[in-house]
């Protein structure tokens, strides 16, 4: 069984939605595995706690 991690910024619902359905499908189509055996972790990081080339991002907006 296939676990997947993504690490991320804070996204909407709906794009989360549509990654892990094209993960699942990435998988199901290279493995040949059946969709409920594949795993997608969403770990989602705000932006005064991720660094980018020295600063906060949230520093960038």
């Amino acid at each position: 069984m296939p676990v997947v991690t993504v690490l991320q910024g804070p996204r909407d619902i709906e794009p989360k939605r549509e990654l892990v359905r094209r993960i699942t499908d990435a998988f199901v189509e290279s493995y040949g595995l059946p969709p409920e055996t594949v795993q997608v972790w969403i770990t989602e990081v705000p932006a005064d706690s991720w660094g980018v080339a020295g600063t906060l991002v949230v520093d960038d907006k």
